[in-house]
Formats: C-alpha cells, sequence, structure tokens
C-alpha cells in the first residue's frame, strides 16, 4: 500500500524540522569566543551570524536525502 500524499508531506515535514534541530548549532559562534564585547542590551551568548538561510538549504538537501531512503526502505520492506 503506498503512502498516501498527506502522510507523505506530514513525514517530510517532521523529518526537515528535526534535521533543522540538528544542524542549528553547527558553525555558531558567540562574540566572547572571538574576544569581542556584545553590544549593549545584547544577550553574550547570541550568535555573531547564526547563517540561517544557509543552514535552512544544507537541511533541505539533508532531508531530501533522508527521506527519499527512508521511502525506498518503505517500499523494499512491504
Amino acid at each position: 500500500m503506498p503512502v498516501q500524499t498527506p502522510l507523505a508531506i506530514a513525514i517530510y515535514f517532521t523529518m526537515w524540522w528535526v534535521v533543522l534541530l540538528a544542524v542549528l548549532p553547527f558553525g555558531v559562534r558567540a562574540p566572547h569566543e572571538d574576544g569581542e564585547t556584545p553590544p549593549p542590551g545584547c544577550d553574550p551568548g547570541a550568535p555573531q551570524s547564526p547563517k540561517l538561510v544557509q543552514k535552512a538549504l544544507a537541511t533541505t538537501a539533508v532531508t531530501t536525502v533522508l527521506y527519499v531512503l527512508f521511502m525506498v526502505a518503505l517500499k523494499l520492506a512491504q
């Protein structure tokens, strides 16, 4: 029995968020790690350059590969 479209979308969406939460910490540096003083009113642990667009694109690429592998494994298991 093939996976219905709404379920397939829900699986991809869930996988995307899990991968995003795993990718978010990569390459994050706070100002104090570089020896700089954070601007007044900013959290000292706030990242200088979170690079969210690159992380979203990387998350999409990784999730797509994992999703395809998951669907192939699901198809082989039937």
